[in-house]
């Protein structure tokens, strides 16, 4: 999509400060990180949201997930703790529509968040 900002970034059109890439999915650090480690996960493919997800996308969510566990341990808190958040339209806190994970981690995550 033209005026998405991830998309952009996949196409290098905006400059990210990215720790992961792989054939479907980017990472790079958030601009305005909630924790010492913040890092947005998105499959290049623009999917607005969970919602727009269909059948041929499941894989290519799973995918995020493995690259979660990549950049913890890349990022040396696999062992420690992290989370990891999808929000799924503007109640729930979803600000940029491409789908989207962020890991967390490095500080104590209170429950339920938010």
């Amino acid at each position: 999509m033209s005026d998405c900002l991830f998309c952009k970034i996949c196409e290098g059109e905006i400059q990210g400060d990215i720790v992961f890439e792989s054939d479907d999915v980017l990472a790079f650090n958030d601009v305005n990180p909630q924790a010492p480690v913040h890092i947005i996960i998105i499959p290049k493919k623009h999917i607005s949201t969970v919602n727009d997800m269909t059948d041929a996308d499941e894989l290519v969510m799973g995918k995020l997930f493995s690259a979660a566990k990549i950049i913890a341990s890349q990022q040396e808190v696999s062992e420690d703790s992290y989370r990891l958040v999808v929000n799924c339209n503007q109640k729930s806190g979803q600000t940029v529509f491409h789908i989207h994970m962020h890991m967390l981690a490095n500080r104590n995550m209170t429950w339920p968040p938010g």
